[in-house]
């Protein structure tokens, strides 16, 4: 059954025998991902119920997957991660007359979408619902479509090589090192390299940059003045790192969930996983590793602490797959998982935390949330103006956002102010005195956070921006000097 989709211009005789067709491959070689494991995922995002019939339609062949993904979810084509080098190519070849085919196992819908964005393909050759057009099925449609040696190929994986073997002339693009391997045997036209991931990008994909956001579990020490006891200081540490670990499992898992949303954002499009540097298959492979590497470090903590962390991941979870998009429950949750990080904390030591402090923790980091969703939509009102949305909120909404914000970012440090005697080595004397200072070092420091995040300076998460700030981090580094001398022995 044939699947193309729109008819072959006309070409002249003479154009057609000097530059034969180019048939151009989708996933990894025009665009920097998977478009086949982008459909999953919004899949999962929207119905997550449905993932349980992924198998179903897999019994039925990948062609039959494919073709129900798209009929339920189809990746927004204007902001994919095209290859640029690759693009301005191929607009070149169109100037100059030549016949541009979008080859591609994908979906005929998902790659209709694609060609209908770029306004590049003559002709689309894609997967129907039935053939699955991947490796050898691909090249004999594209022999009976233009003949052995009839067409030129860009392509980049290891299943392309027959393909290649078939055409006239091939593209390389950032090709996989079994479509390497066989180059030597190939007419190579060109090559658009790309960089595979390193180590930094892995970094970066992690956010080990809010690593510091778990020193949380340091905090039941602090406050218990203990702070430089080693046996506790110890599982504390091991306590941190593993909600970095956990931390970083999520934060891959907003990300694969997030890419259509970072990819129209200003700044999140430079995000790893947005910007097709880190592919898709690599960070789902990443979670479980993540999460059994937290599982490792918490088996040496007791048994309280694996449930907390429990908790926690169950409460990202639920808040990655849906509570994110609800008003109000998303930033709720999300002051909810720092302050479990600080019981995480509390469970690892031994030393139990006053429910006034908890209390006050979840107030703090209620505000930082939606002083976090307020800077979001300053930034995305100067894309979108009126109609800017951020998450579930809209401009409309920006006033009330501050409003609560700061009302219980200032009611957190009003609780923590009255209750300072109630802490041990605080009450009195320097520690008292040294406390009262950090404790204006922060009103200053929050003043400062929701002035920066009216002014649409916050482009990122607001504790990034914080420590990249010059005068916010100044304030933080003296709130950090005021809490050593207050909790030195």
């Amino acid at each position: 059954m044939s699947v193309l989709e729109e008819a072959h211009p006309a070409r002249s005789s003479a154009v057609e025998a000097a530059t034969p067709p180019l048939a151009v491959d989708l996933d990894g070689t025009l665009v920097a991902s998977d478009l086949l494991l982008e459909s999953c995922l919004l899949l999962v995002k929207r119905s997550p119920w449905r993932l349980f019939l992924l198998p179903f339609w897999l019994l039925r062949g990948r062609a039959h997957l494919k073709r129900r993904l798209a009929e339920c979810v189809i990746p927004n084509a204007a902001t994919l991660p095209y290859r640029p080098e690759l693009v301005a190519f191929l607009r070149a070849e169109k100037r100059r007359g030549r016949t541009l085919v979008l080859a591609t196992g994908a979906d005929r819908a998902v790659a209709q979408a694609v060609a209908q964005e770029l306004g590049l393909f003559d002709e689309i050759i894609a997967s129907d619902g039935i053939d699955n057009l991947h490796g050898a099925a691909k090249r004999d449609r594209l022999i009976a479509r233009f003949g052995r040696g009839g067409f030129d190929y860009a392509g980049n994986s290891a299943s392309d090589g027959a393909i290649c073997a078939a055409a006239r002339k091939s593209i390389l693009v950032a090709p996989a090192a079994g479509l390497r391997q066989v180059a030597s045997h190939l007419d190579v036209e060109c090559e658009f390299a790309a960089k595979p991931p390193d180590l930094a990008v892995y970094l970066h994909a992690l956010r080990p940059h809010h690593w510091f956001k778990n020193a949380l579990a340091f905090v039941p020490l602090l406050a218990a003045h203990r702070l430089f006891d080693v046996p506790l200081l110890v599982h504390a540490a091991l306590a941190c790192a593993s909600l970095c670990l956990c931390a970083s499992s999520i934060y891959l898992l907003n990300d694969l969930l997030d890419l259509p949303e970072d990819r129209r954002h200003p700044h999140k499009k430079q995000r790893m996983l947005a910007s097709g540097r880190l592919p898709i298959l690599q960070a789902v492979a990443l979670i479980p590793l993540l999460l059994l590497g937290a599982l490792a470090l918490g088996l040496a903590q007791p048994p309280l602490f694996l449930a907390i962390i429990g908790l926690y991941c169950l409460l990202m979870l639920a808040y990655c797959l849906r509570l994110r998009d609800l008003k109000g429950f998303d930033t709720l949750t999300l002051a909810a998982g720092y302050t479990l990080r600080v019981a995480a904390g509390s469970a690892a030591v031994g030393v139990p935390v006053a429910s006034w402090l908890l209390v006050a923790c979840f107030l703090f980091f209620f505000g930082l949330a939606l002083l976090k969703r307020y800077a979001e939509l300053s930034v995305m009102r100067r894309l979108d103006g009126a109609d800017a949305r951020a998450r579930a909120y809209e401009v409309v909404h920006s006033g009330r956002i501050a409003l609560i914000g700061c009302v219980s970012s200032y009611l957190a440090l009003a609780l923590f102010s009255v209750q300072l005697d109630a802490l041990p080595g605080f009450a009195a004397g320097i520690g008292l005195l040294v406390a009262w200072v950090f404790c204006c070092l922060l009103f200053a420091w929050l003043s400062l956070m929701w002035w920066m995040a009216g002014a649409g300076r916050i482009h990122s998460d607001p504790m990034s921006f914080a420590v990249n700030d010059p005068a916010s981090r100044t304030i933080i580094l003296l709130m950090a000097a005021a809490l050593a001398v207050a909790a030195w022995p």
